[in-house]
């Protein structure tokens, strides 16, 4: 593994070159914000579910195969209960007892688990064209994630719609000029 890779994966972001006045001391004296802290933590997870693959992955061969086989990895962890189509519950928002259906990552969260790792491949060096993060793969898995979720549910989402502007001439205008 390059020292390259293994900066982008361990998420270092040094420069190569400090000032005499210690500007990299103080930032990292700073606490990390929520969001930040949250990114580091989701960027290690990545990197080390890369590490222990069999052989394992250096960043390099990452793509975003890789990426669906984490979110598949990550659903064992989840709290969501998904019913399946055969489940008697399948499609009500509030069963009225348990069932043996899977618990599944939320889609919410996955959602923003991408955010953040697309964010801090290219914030470790990672180039905006290779991003694995910012797949359409990606985007279409997350897509079919939220419908399935929502059908299971029997809450559909729909796509919000672009609200249409009334534009009110005021008394008194008499421009013929009409915004579009």
């Amino acid at each position: 593994m390059s020292s390259k890779e293994k900066n982008i994966l361990e998420g270092s972001s040094r420069s190569s070159v400090s000032g005499a006045g210690g500007c990299d001391d103080r930032q990292q004296q700073l606490p990390l914000s929520r969001y930040e802290s949250q990114k580091k933590r989701d960027w290690n997870t990545f990197g080390q579910y890369l590490r222990n693959q069999r052989p394992p992955l250096e960043l390099s061969q990452c793509n975003y195969n890789q990426v669906l086989d984490f979110l598949n990895y990550l659903d064992q962890f989840g709290k969501t209960k998904v019913h399946v189509e055969g489940c008697l519950f399948f499609g009500q928002p509030e069963p009225p007892g348990p069932c043996t259906c899977p618990h599944k990552q939320a889609w919410g969260s996955l959602d923003a688990l991408i955010g953040r790792l697309r964010a801090a491949y290219e914030e470790n060096g990672g180039l905006l064209e290779t991003n694995p993060f910012a797949s359409g793969a990606i985007r279409v898995y997350l897509r079919e994630v939220k419908e399935s979720q929502a059908k299971a549910r029997g809450i559909p989402y729909k796509k919000k719609k672009k609200k249409k502007r009334n534009l009110i001439k005021p008394k008194g205008d008499t421009s013929n000029s009409t915004m579009h």
